[in-house]
């Protein structure tokens, strides 16, 4: 048995989140192993390295990182460029890499961060503290002692009988509190949980929780404080679960790759409630002209699969009606 145990308090709050996350992988898990996901798969690691570096302050679009993945020349400033290359390439390691294994989390380190840093690799030999601002928000242990704190963390990480989504949250906030690089802390830290994460589930490997996190950004701070002030992980826990819990009920929606929604769906989706009658829909609108109607806001929608006839059989029918799909609702939770 490990000499060291990460103290964590297993709270009714954090059950419920285990219990709830365990029914979605249930419904992903056959959903994602489908040849025909693999547009969904691509576009969510896309959107997992976008909000992984996102939090870390990279202004990179999806669509730039997209570019980058496909080769495509990207006009942007070149670190960003390289930390996004370098992410893509980490992410596509993990099924490479042992979570267990303390000199694969290195060499993970290493690639992240290769070109960005000179101690890529290296646990750091300084100081360091994560700062907002002028501001000390946690101030990290000595170097000397990170050696010794990595090799119990990792000693326990390999023994440990807790559940998988508890493991992977406690070690995300021990990672985070030991600091255990110059740069780069973040980074490795979220793209380990998804690690531990996907070598139990493997739909972990192509659901976006780090965009969730980007969203709840601030959250994800406080969680790290609170954790530390109570000596307890559980804040912590508990807002990873929520974050993944989020991230799967987004994918549990179907495929959804919408980005380039417009103005005039957008309007469409926030006033159809319910199943409407295209009068009733240019009515709500405030439109007149039922050419420009159909051409601007009813089939775009309907061609992205953002809302549905509920006479699919009788498209011209009088008692044609339309309503939102589950993807059109998650481009107003995105958007709205």
């Amino acid at each position: 048995m490990p000499s060291y145990q990460p103290p964590f308090t297993l709270t009714s709050e954090i059950v419920s989140l285990i219990a709830d996350i365990s029914e979605y992988i249930g419904r992903l898990s056959v959903q994602l192993e489908q040849e025909q996901q693999l547009k969904l798969r691509r576009v969510n690691r896309i959107r997992t390295v976008t909000g992984s570096l996102a939090i870390e302050g990279n202004t990179l679009t999806e669509a730039q990182i997209t570019a980058i993945l496909d080769g495509k020349r990207v006009i942007a400033p070149p670190r960003e460029i390289l930390e996004a290359g370098n992410a893509l390439a980490a992410y596509e390691q993990l099924f490479n890499w042992q979570g267990s294994r303390q000199a694969d989390l290195l060499t993970a380190h290493r690639l992240l961060m290769q070109g960005l840093i000179d101690s890529a690799g290296r646990y750091r030999s300084g100081g360091v503290g994560v700062m907002a601002g002028s501001t000390v928000l946690h101030m990290a242990p000595p170097a000397s002692q990170v050696p010794r704190l990595m090799d119990d963390l990792f000693s326990w990480l390999a023994t440990t009988t807790d559940h998988p989504l508890i493991v992977s949250s406690v070690f995300h906030y021990e990672f985070e509190f030991i600091h255990p690089f110059a740069d780069g802390n973040g980074r490795i830290g979220r793209l380990w949980q998804t690690l531990l994460l996907s070598h139990w589930q493997k739909v972990f490997a192509y659901i976006p929780v780090e965009s969730m996190v980007h969203r709840h950004q601030v959250g994800y701070y406080q969680a790290l404080n609170q954790s530390t002030a109570q000596t307890d992980s559980a804040p912590f826990i508990a807002f990873m679960l929520q974050r993944i819990k989020e991230a799967l009920a987004d994918a549990a929606e179907g495929p959804h790759d919408t980005p380039q929604v417009t103005p005039q769906v957008v309007k469409l989706l926030q006033i159809l409630i319910g199943s409407m009658s295209r009068e009733q829909l240019q009515q709500q609108l405030g439109l007149a002209d039922r050419k420009s109607f159909r051409q601007a806001y009813l089939q775009p929608a309907l061609e992205q699969e953002l809302i549905e006839m509920t006479l699919p059989d009788k498209p011209q029918s009088k008692l044609q009606r339309y309503r939102i799909t589950l993807a059109g609702k998650a481009v107003l939770r995105r958007c709205c």
